[in-house]
């Protein structure tokens, strides 16, 4: 005859389990706070370039889809890819028209192609442009951006800025 032994836990019969709720609360707490931050309503996504520092801002307008631009202190570029250098916070002289050094000749070769080949997309035809610029840029590398963009037929440019800080 085989003997059985019952499994029983080793616990005490007249001990209480008590279970400590504040700190759950307190990181469910910090969960939801970070989640609210972190939540965008925004259907765009920008996402600064390394290195670039955007000016900050107290507005609070969700970006709309747009054709965008990075100027920071290395170059200019359309989305990803590098059209144009700059050195000592201007661009390269071979990359500015001869009679109007306002007028930056690849980006104006860009932004003509992007509307003559991309003419469906609602931005592209209104000419909106999103632009990331480095906030230690002077005023007259930025004015050179907006001239052209204006002359290649984007008038509507927005400048992309922090919350805060």
């Amino acid at each position: 005859m085989s003997r059985r032994r019952r499994f029983e836990p080793n616990l005490k019969k007249n001990s209480t389990f008590t279970l400590n709720i504040t700190s759950m609360t307190d990181m469910f707490t910090i969960m939801l706070v970070f989640l609210l931050q972190t939540y965008s309503t925004s259907d765009v996504q920008i996402i600064p370039e390394n290195g670039l520092r955007l000016p900050s801002s107290a507005s609070m307008v969700n970006p709309t889809e747009a054709v965008k631009l990075s100027l920071s202190q290395e170059g200019l570029k359309i989305d990803e890819t590098k059209i144009a250098d700059v050195k000592n916070a201007d661009f390269l002289p071979q990359d500015l028209e001869d009679k109007d050094t306002n007028f930056i000749k690849p980006l104006f070769a860009e932004l003509d192609k992007l509307a003559k080949n991309s003419a469906d997309k609602a931005h592209i035809k209104e000419g909106r442009i999103l632009l990331q610029a480095d906030k230690e840029l002077p005023y007259a590398t930025l004015r050179k951006v907006m001239y052209t963009a204006s002359m290649a037929g984007f008038p509507q440019l927005k400048l992309v800025t922090m919350v805060g800080e």
